[in-house]
């Protein structure tokens, strides 16, 4: 109790905390035990760096208010073990002559230090470090010097119990935990980690002729990853299938499925979908970064015109608003990010998604269930009994859907969903050809929204340049509404994965439906002259929108040109 209250005099004399603060800490103490930092945390009476720095006094020890990455020795880090790290919140940071410098959080407990001190050989200096700071150390260096799935190959050529890899995960752990010695359990393991690094949104698992193809979808472009031996072929198939849950002795059909893990203490879902093929079963999974922040409107790369638009958009009190473009291209993350921007404690919405990605706190979110006939439109159905204000709908993929959405905006609801097609004006003749009535369209239907994402540039490598006359007219742009007469290309460094692009951003095509439109709506007119109405009247195509973020320098005519292809060939 001495040396507790000799830190909390080294609180007071720093000026951290008022001596009736403290005692009232003191007292929690003597009613409940435990020790006086943690609870001087818990009643938010201190902060946690403040603490550290009164620890460091009470014990004589140093204390790093930050642990810098680039200042720690890996070759020390591979030798302790991450669980072994993680549970007694210790890391090495460097050797100097005969002494090793390791970080850790808790000063009144050594003995993992003396652990350490037998493990290297050496006398071992402890330097106080605050827990979080230590955590997200442990985590990046781990991540740095754990293995590649390349890295695994090496340990499959030599032969394998195939029986080892039937066994299962219950509870998420952390990958970079993981102490299974299989070669194929390390392999996937391996593939996930890579993958989660690598930032891809897909792991696709490809089987060939002679050889088994990896493939990572990153920033929405395939790039091969390893082509493992064709042998073990059904050993990561049942390994990936036991993790999602499915049937391993069904070859024939299709299955879908799912499971969740940790990686670097990062929670990912992961999508499973396997399909027989010709050379065997074929396996995506798709990964969706549960601890990922949604992002709002802003962030999506809407120019300002089209954000004031957006905002006015979905804050009205009735209409559809409907998000069209292909698979992949961002439109659930449109939507999402609207509804985080009208989500108040004064608004009812409620969602029917086919999955639900993402929580979101404070909305109502149906997934539907084929298995069960919870369809979106049974969902629809039962919805708008629950009094909602805003209703957003996955997709509408029917004609029953699209009738009872319709329905819901023209009794005082807003509606926002999706629609696969090409561009904006291609939705209004999609919903007639599905068989809803013109009329119901033009009096429902606000506005369109057509999006793709295009890479965006990466800062580390990308290079200025000045284009030709004949890549500037096919792009649409005019030197002078360049920076310096100069645009950018990717070249391609280890930060971007040699790729030279970086992240991805959202290009638009905003169709208002106003009384013109509305017309031509009901004469039942064509999309393309509908399409020529909007631009007429403002509208900028997605080729054009793309065009404004090549000249800004984020992206490049190859990426715009690449995006909007079948555009331009649906209008020739």
């Amino acid at each position: 109790m001495a040396g507790e209250r000799r830190l909390g005099e080294i609180l007071v004399e720093m000026g951290a905390i008022q001596p009736d603060r403290l005692e009232e800490a003191l007292q929690v103490q003597r009613e409940k035990g435990g020790k006086l930092g943690e609870i001087l945390l818990k009643l938010k009476a201190i902060e946690e760096a403040d603490l550290y720095r009164a620890l460091g006094i009470a014990f004589g020890m140093r204390y790093l208010p930050k642990l810098e990455l680039a200042a720690i020795d890996s070759t020390l880090v591979s030798q302790i073990p991450i669980n072994f790290a993680k549970k007694n919140l210790l890391v090495p940071l460097k050797r100097s002559a005969s002494v090793i410098e390791v970080a850790i959080a808790d000063p009144h407990n050594l003995y993992p230090v003396d652990d350490v001190a037998l493990i290297f050989g050496s006398r071992v200096e402890p330097i106080l470090a605050s827990p979080s700071s230590i955590v997200e150390v442990i985590n990046a260096l781990y991540e740095r010097s754990s293995d590649t799935a390349e890295s695994m190959m090496g340990d499959l050529e030599e032969q394998i119990d195939l029986d080892s890899v039937a066994t299962g995960l219950d509870e998420p752990i952390d990958l970079l935990e993981a102490e299974d010695e299989a070669p194929i359990i390390r392999l996937v393991n391996s593939l996930l980690y890579q993958a989660v690094k690598e930032r891809a949104s897909d792991i696709h698992i490809e089987p060939a002729e002679r050889e088994l193809v990896v493939r990572f979808r990153v920033d929405g472009v395939l790039y091969d990853i390893i082509r493992p031996p064709k042998r073990i072929q059904s050993s990561v198939a049942s390994r990936i299938k036991i993790m999602g849950g499915l049937n391993i002795a069904e070859k024939r059909l299709p299955q879908d499925g799912g499971f969740r893990i940790k990686i670097a203490g990062k929670d990912i879902d992961i999508r499973l979908s396997a399909i027989p093929t010709f050379f065997g079963e074929r396996i995506v999974m798709r990964l969706l970064d549960r601890s990922s922040v949604l992002i709002g409107l802003e962030q999506l790369g809407f120019s300002k015109d089209y954000l004031e638009v957006m905002h006015r958009l979905i804050g009205l009190s009735h209409g559809i608003l409907l998000v069209t473009g292909p698979t992949g291209s961002g439109k659930t993350t449109t939507l999402y990010a609207a509804l985080s921007r009208i989500n108040k404690p004064g608004i009812n919405i409620i969602t029917v998604e086919d999955p639900v990605e993402y929580q979101l706190k404070g909305i109502g979110q149906v997934q539907v269930n084929s298995k069960i006939e919870l369809t979106f439109a049974t969902a629809l159905r039962s919805i708008l009994r629950q009094d909602p204000d805003v209703i957003m709908i996955g997709e509408i993929r029917d004609l029953e859907t699209a009738e009872i959405a319709i329905q819901a905006s023209l009794t005082g609801h807003l509606v926002l969903s999706t629609l696969h097609t090409n561009d904006a004006a291609g939705a209004i003749t999609r919903l007639v050809d599905m068989g809803v009535e013109p009329f119901l369209v033009s009096s429902s239907v606000v506005a369109i929204l057509a999006q793709r994402l295009v890479r965006l540039v990466c800062k580390e490598c990308g290079e200025r340049y000045e284009p030709t006359d004949a890549e500037l007219q096919e792009i649409g742009l005019e030197r002078n509404q360049l920076s310096e007469g100069k645009l950018y290309r990717a070249q391609g460094c280890q930060k971007c994965l040699k790729t030279g692009y970086m992240g991805r951003s959202g290009i638009y095509e905003l169709l208002l439906v106003d009384d013109a439109i509305r017309g031509m709506v009901t004469g039942n007119v064509d999309s393309m002259s509908i399409r020529k109405e909007a631009i007429k009247k403002g509208m900028r195509t997605l080729r054009e929108d793309g065009a404004l973020k090549v000249a800004q320098g984020e992206t490049t005519t190859e990426e715009v040109l690449r995006v909007t292809q079948e555009d331009m060939i649906e209008i020739r």
